[in-house]
């Protein structure tokens, strides 16, 4: 008897079955192994008995689990290659590596973010990645990333920026910051990718400065130069005229007009010159050069331009003044050329260490968003802004227009009012 059928009923149904070999065999899936486990099962075990069918799937049960093994060792194995690889390309990458969690806690930091922030690992990793932000986004960058988690809304994660970082002496530094999420199972991970720009932005303050004494020297040569050569043939022109006048009324008529537009040419070509190179900036101040470049846009471009300032800011830093100015001058020469602004305010303000220089008009505006290949004017501008600290925004008024925001630290020095009252007069 075989698994309680009697011999009797075997031999029956051995009558309509295919004879089975008695010779050992093996099952599993693939090329040698054409049938499946249930195909097989399916065919032969009425011919099996007990002890075989145990042995049979002992057998399945033991290949399955090699297999899993093996499936399971190969998978560990290519995970460590992953890791290897990874850790590799983040070790050897020249630029700076850091990545945070949802609280803004550091959780890797590479070698080349080493060699930027001066910082090791173990001095960094579990603390919060405001350490390596001056002020005043240190004691901010929490709510940046807490409006960020709430509302979405991003200003650097997947557009990045320039911005100034804080090295572990204290120092800081012009860098460009590009920030990347990334959504796990339970949690969020933010990969910031880190260069150090501080020999760019060195290179860039000297082309800057080269450009400013050729547009010094320039202006200089209009004034002191061609000035006088219009200035000769105006009086050339009056002499003229005079003699003239006892031949020919109409001719001097004529060579008074001559003298006429020499001397509005000798008005434009000063205006000029006074913009390649402002004197009121070195000998008065900042406000003073900005309300000249006010009251000369008005005249020349025949625009109503005004410049506010209250209170008063004396800006002592004149390098710092002279980038001011030239990004106003900037910013009114976008606003007349290209938005067709009629109406222009140049507004200087001090406010909690800060000051805020604001061009605002009611042009066409600027478009929605400032394509990536932006004019070398608007680059200027950024590096200019770059150069003294601060930081440039470009903006659309509700009511239309555009506007201009350069921020930067505070160079203001305190001036008594009575000495104030005295250079006024």
């Amino acid at each position: 008897m075989t698994c309680g059928v009697s011999k009797k009923a075997a031999t029956r149904n051995s009558r309509h079955l295919p004879l089975v070999s008695r010779h050992p065999f093996a099952i599993g899936i693939g090329d040698g192994f054409p049938d499946s486990f249930f195909t097989f099962a399916m065919k032969d075990y009425r011919k099996m008995s007990k002890a075989e069918l145990l042995g049979w799937i002992k057998q399945v049960r033991s290949r399955h689990a090699t297999r899993s093994r093996a499936e399971r060792r190969q998978a560990a194995s290519d995970l460590r290659d992953t890791t290897e690889r990874l850790r590799a390309i983040l070790e050897t990458a020249v630029e700076g590596i850091i990545t945070i969690d949802e609280r803004g806690a550091i959780e890797s930091f590479n070698l080349a973010a080493e060699r930027i922030f001066g910082y090791k690992p173990r001095e960094v990793i579990g603390k919060n990645v405001s350490i390596l932000m001056p002020s005043p986004h240190r004691e901010q960058h929490d709510t940046y990333l807490g409006n960020y988690l709430r509302t979405g809304h991003a200003k650097i994660i997947g557009i990045g920026r320039e911005v100034v970082g804080r090295r572990k002496n204290g120092m800081a530094f012009p860098m460009d910051l590009s920030v990347s999420e990334v959504r796990l199972a339970d949690r969020r991970l933010f990969t910031g990718f880190i260069r150090d720009i501080t020999e760019r932005k060195r290179l860039e303050k000297e082309i800057l400065e080269i450009s400013e004494r050729e547009q010094r020297r320039i202006g200089q040569d209009l004034h002191d130069g061609l000035c006088q050569h219009l200035a000769g043939i105006e009086l050339m022109s009056q002499v003229l005229e005079q003699k003239l006048v006892r031949r020919s009324k109409d001719a001097a008529t004529r060579a008074g007009e001559i003298a006429k537009n020499v001397r509005d040419a000798i008005g434009h070509t000063r205006l000029l010159a006074r913009g390649l190179s402002p004197v009121t900036l070195e000998s008065e101040g900042l406000m003073s050069a900005l309300q000249e470049l006010a009251l000369n846009t008005g005249k020349i471009f025949h625009v109503t331009c005004r410049f506010d300032c209250n209170p008063p800011v004396l800006v002592s830093d004149y390098p710092a003044a002279t980038h001011l100015f030239r990004l106003a001058q900037e910013a009114v020469s976008n606003a007349i050329k290209h938005g067709r602004a009629k109406q222009i305010l140049i507004r200087l303000k001090e406010e909690r260490g800060r000051m805020i220089l604001s061009i605002i008009d009611n042009g066409m505006g600027f478009p929605a968003q400032i394509p990536k290949s932006k004019g070398m004017g608007l680059r200027i501008m950024q590096s200019r802004a770059g150069m003294i600290g601060g930081t440039l925004v470009f903006g659309r008024n509700a009511g239309g227009g555009a506007s201009v925001t350069v921020t930067t630290p505070s160079r203001t020095t305190r001036q008594k009012p009575d000495t104030q009252h005295a250079r006024k007069k």
